[in-house]
């Protein structure tokens, strides 16, 4: 018998510390309180390169140039395609890096370890490259044909329906893996934190992924996902039509939601703590061995913990 059905276990109480605590005010710039008024002092957008956060040996910032792309996608590459299940083409497999054209015009945020130098062709030392993420802003998307998440999930109606928001994508999240730490997650996120509040971020969206690509097997993470995390009406968007998998795979009252909740990828988790929405319908990327999920973070809705951990200014882990 489910903890759950012993009236000993409530679903809502668990995720209730996924969910939002209260809308922060110094964060919330596009109210109708606050038109034409900042949340924040008035920053220069983020440069490339510039250090977004250090603890002791790693720092995080974005990537400086081509070579620095390289090495993520050389990352990304030992990752996705030697350590997860992967497929592989031609290309990918000569050059050993998991590429494509997104890559050229989007943001890389890196995290970078001082105290692990690696020969680079020229003989030089340099500090080996730890974690990456891949940004890529609206304005760029819209001048590039749009987010990468488009190919799973209906976004631009999400985009039409917000005209006055600015939106930003996240993707290609990975971090090697004896980096796997809280220090190394808490300084991606102080970066991306930096960077929205640089860029007036209003919205984050993009993909992220659980492994497997039968739903079924699945079904407990998706059910989960659906009956305690679906965006609400206002931020909801669809997987798009031909792509669509349920995640409604089992009755709240048969999901065992404590066992599903830990079975949940880390990542996954973190975003709803974060105070993140999910999207309707799930979508098998046969390509990644993944079935990926729609997180959509307004940042009026992030929890207000994990905004005043960073700081309303991101001054957190400020070098």
């Amino acid at each position: 018998m489910a903890i759950m059905r012993q009236g000993l276990f409530s679903p809502r109480k668990l995720v209730r510390k996924f969910s939002p605590v209260a809308r922060p005010a110094s964060i919330i710039g596009h109210t109708a309180a606050n038109v034409g008024r900042p949340a924040h002092p008035v920053r220069p957008p983020v440069k490339t390169g510039e250090t977004l956060g250090r603890i002791g040996d790693l720092e995080v910032r974005l990537a400086r140039n081509f070579k620095e792309v390289k090495k993520a996608q050389r990352l990304r590459y030992d990752v996705f395609y030697q350590e997860m299940s992967a497929i592989a083409d031609a290309n990918t497999l000569a050059t050993r890096r998991d590429a494509d054209p997104f890559d050229d015009y989007c943001d890389h945020l890196l995290v970078v370890d001082h105290a692990s130098l690696k020969r680079n062709r020229l003989g030089r030392l340099k500090p080996e490259i730890v974690g990456t993420y891949r940004i890529l802003r609206q304005d760029v998307a819209d001048r590039h044909g749009g987010f990468y998440t488009a190919s799973e999930y209906d976004i631009q109606s999400l985009i039409d329906a917000n005209p006055g928001k600015r939106f930003m994508e996240l993707g290609r999240s990975c971090v090697l893996k004896p980096y796997r730490t809280k220090k190394t997650v808490e300084l991606l996120w102080h970066g991306i934190w930096s960077y929205v509040l640089r860029n007036n971020i209003d919205v984050m969206v993009g993909c992220a992924s659980i492994e497997g690509t039968n739903p079924d097997a699945i079904a407990g993470q998706l059910a989960f996902l659906h009956h305690n995390a679906r965006a609400p009406e206002e931020w909801r968007v669809r997987a798009v039509d031909d792509r669509y998998v349920e995640m409604n795979r089992l009755p709240a009252d048969e999901l065992n939601a404590k066992e599903a909740l830990r079975a949940l990828p880390p990542l996954v988790k973190g975003y709803l703590r974060l105070g993140a929405f999910i999207g309707d319908g799930a979508v098998i990327d046969h390509q990644f061995g993944t079935t990926d999920v729609l997180i959509i973070m307004p940042v009026s809705e992030l929890n207000t913990r994990y905004v005043n951990y960073y700081g309303a200014d991101a001054s957190r882990y400020s070098s």
